[in-house]
């Protein structure tokens, strides 16, 4: 039960992502998830196009992920992983060196995404440290986002994320102009030069370069092309630089390829996953690095990496990873997503014609409409579950990244409300 004095309750009381206390946002109470559908409360069935913040790529209550859960909490719910290790653990660890790229043979547990990514930033600053230098910049783009933890928001774009408040107070940075040329686009030379500049100038200082590859997610939503990607990958070969790649967001399949550097075939030297990793079910995220790197830092003067989180390696959530990946590897989200893929290129595309829209993208499983003007928040939640959808949209983007699972029908249910939704002005700030 879900009784009008919990959602009061949790009005006054509890704070929601990104949300006021003196005017919170409207929120809607779901009480059971199966499939790519979720329930209110009040019975109302919506079509989920967000997987849960692009993390429930399986969709809810899979059996298989519920199997693995029971089992593992048969046996243990959680130990330190000072000390001990476990099989759930090993498993995974065996899985991801074995799904990412060859050279990435080193694993390191977090708990979430932003961890991941801090994780990642301070293997890069021990590196240095064991080759007897101190680096203590980064070097990214701008329109990024990395997380909400501070050593992720300091590499966030500076002046348009939902970071930007904290100037003063995180360590500054070096950001390069965020590419211009789009994924489908004929590549541009000039498109480099910003980051080819600053590489030119600054290497000697950098510690390593951070970025998504290929897609620049809560940042705008926005694809890159390839070249861009590579010429970072020879940029950073010429001058010794580390490169860490943000896959937390692309990993796993969502753009069409089980990690988003492989559609320019390059591998970083450090990589960050999370999200899809546990197919959504528990919070946990993984840094893999290269030999080279974690021995390095091992030589550093700490003796050791010097990162250890309570939870870390958490039996149950390395027990459903461990599921989620066996998934994967079964190889059927290839054809999901090129499936919705083409259904959105023929369904989302044409409301390109729109007055409201800008530009509409797609890329995997991935749909973007990006309106003229911001979106009013509320009104548009709650057109959209009216229709029986749930998309959250933020800024100028109305976004579809579906679980893999999706049937067509209700697909275009979502490309559907999504149109209906443009032809409203009120659900758009003037």
């Amino acid at each position: 039960m879900f009784t009008q004095s919990d959602i009061e309750f949790d009005r006054q009381h509890i704070w929601h992502p990104y949300t006021s206390m003196l005017d919170p946002l409207p929120c809607y109470p779901v009480v059971a998830a199966q499939g790519y559908q979720l329930q209110l409360a009040d019975g109302r069935q919506l079509v989920d196009g967000m997987s849960s913040w692009w993390a429930a790529i399986h969709g809810y209550n899979h059996p298989r992920l519920n199997q693995a859960l029971q089992q593992q909490m048969s046996q243990m719910s959680h130990v330190m992983f000072g000390g001990i290790t476990h099989p759930s653990a090993v498993a995974l660890c065996r899985k991801l060196v074995e799904m990412t790229p060859a050279a990435l043979e080193c694993v390191f547990l977090a708990d979430s995404g932003s961890v991941a990514v801090e994780v990642s930033m301070k293997m890069a600053l021990q590196y240095w440290l064991g080759r007897g230098e101190t680096r203590q910049t980064f070097l990214t783009l701008k329109r990024g986002y990395h997380g909400d933890t501070s050593a992720a928001m300091s590499v966030c774009d500076p002046d348009n994320s939902m970071h930007s408040l904290w100037r003063g107070y995180l360590p500054e940075h070096l950001f390069a102009a965020a590419p211009a040329c789009g994924f489908d686009d004929i590549w541009d030379e000039r498109d480099f030069d910003d980051f080819s500049r600053l590489m030119e100038q600054h290497h000697h200082q950098l510690a390593a370069v951070i970025l998504e590859p290929i897609v620049q997610g809560a940042g705008g939503m926005r694809f890159y092309h390839p070249r861009y990607l590579q010429r970072v990958r020879e940029c950073c070969d010429r001058y010794g630089v580390l490169l860490i790649a943000d896959e937390i967001a692309t990993g796993f399949g969502r753009t069409g390829k089980l990690f988003a550097c492989e559609h320019a075939g390059i591998a970083p030297d450090i990589l960050c996953v999370g999200k899809a990793l546990t197919g959504g079910t528990l919070t946990l995220a993984a840094t893999l690095t290269t030999r080279e790197v974690a021995d390095t830092i091992s030589r550093s003067p700490a003796g050791c990496f010097m990162h250890g989180p309570t939870f870390m390696g958490n039996p149950l959530a390395c027990a459903v990873a461990v599921e989620s990946l066996a998934l994967l590897q079964e190889g059927d989200w290839q054809t999901q997503v090129a499936t919705i893929e083409q259904q959105l290129r023929e369904q989302l595309l044409p409301l390109r014609a729109s007055p409201q829209v800008a530009e509409v993208r797609v890329l995997g499983a991935i749909g973007v409409v990006e309106t003229h003007s911001p979106v009013n928040m509320a009104a548009l939640q709650h057109f959209f579950v009216s229709q029986g959808v749930w998309i959250r949209p933020f800024g100028r983007l109305i976004y579809l990244m579906p679980p893999y699972i999706i049937a067509p029908a209700a697909l275009k249910k979502l490309v559907q409300s999504i149109g209906a939704a443009l032809e409203h002005p009120l659900h758009f700030k003037s």
